[in-house]
């Protein structure tokens, strides 16, 4: 196992750093955030231990795990009831020309294998830029845990020269899906304005700009074109709620 300069394997520096992160969140009240990084801190740990001979060693890391996990499951319980109160908030504000908010960034901490509809009320998925972010959104969900059957999206209809452009485009998209056994369910509003997003496992996300917050690249060969972490943004907020009883749009 390769050995850091002072002489720690790459596990547990991996798990040290994983843990330091997630008490540097949990301090900011970020307990989403820092559940996971237990979580994934935890994980480390118990490697790191399953490869110690020393007792003495053992007995250490057996009592910081033990630590960690019971602050991990309180954070876990502390969140169950606020979700079950229907109270859980959190505010991200995205700065102009930030970048580190593609899709799986964004959303990874509220995707899991109980997912299996997802509801997406936006205004405006019609021009080409557009239709392609809504074909990252899907990619995505096929791309992780969740097991998505239906996709439910609601917005307006282009009643201009891109009107065929629009329904061409998302006609590909719902057969493309269908290719990986996922229904793709358009309708369409003249007087949608909001802009939401609905998990059926009661994640409820509230982008101001919907979809479309990532700017122009600045070439096709420059940085960004075609990894989103790296393109720059609008600037916006994004509001995330939890509701155990998620409603239809």
């Amino acid at each position: 196992m390769a050995k850091s300069p002072l002489g720690l394997d790459s596990q547990t520096v991996a798990a040290a750093a994983m843990l330091k992160r997630a008490v540097d969140l949990d301090s900011e009240s970020r307990f989403q955030q820092a559940l996971v990084c237990y979580q994934e801190g935890i994980d480390l740990l118990l490697q790191v231990l399953k490869g110690t001979k020393d007792d003495t060693k053992k007995c250490h890391l057996r009592k910081k795990i033990s630590g960690y996990m019971d602050r991990a499951e309180n954070i876990k319980k502390y969140l169950d009831e606020v979700k079950e109160d229907g109270k859980y908030h959190k505010q991200i504000k995205i700065e102009e020309n930030a970048t580190g908010f593609s899709y799986e960034s964004l959303f990874q901490e509220y995707l899991n294998e109980t997912i299996t509809e997802v509801w997406i009320e936006d205004p405006y998925i019609r021009h080409t830029h557009q239709l392609y972010n809504f074909l990252r959104f899907c990619e995505m969900l096929i791309k992780r845990s969740c097991k998505v059957k239906t996709i439910h999206l609601l917005t307006s209809l282009d009643e201009g020269f891109g009107k065929e452009q629009q329904t061409s485009g998302l006609k590909e998209i719902k057969e493309s899906l269908m290719n990986h056994r996922v229904l793709l369910e358009l309708e369409y509003s003249s007087s949608i304005h909001d802009r939401e997003i609905r998990f059926n496992n009661g994640w409820i996300i509230k982008i101001g700009r919907g979809l479309d917050y990532f700017k122009r690249p600045q070439g096709r060969f420059s940085l960004g074109y075609c990894d989103f972490d790296l393109r720059p943004c609008y600037e916006t907020t994004v509001d995330i709620f939890h509701d155990k009883h998620t409603r239809k749009i």
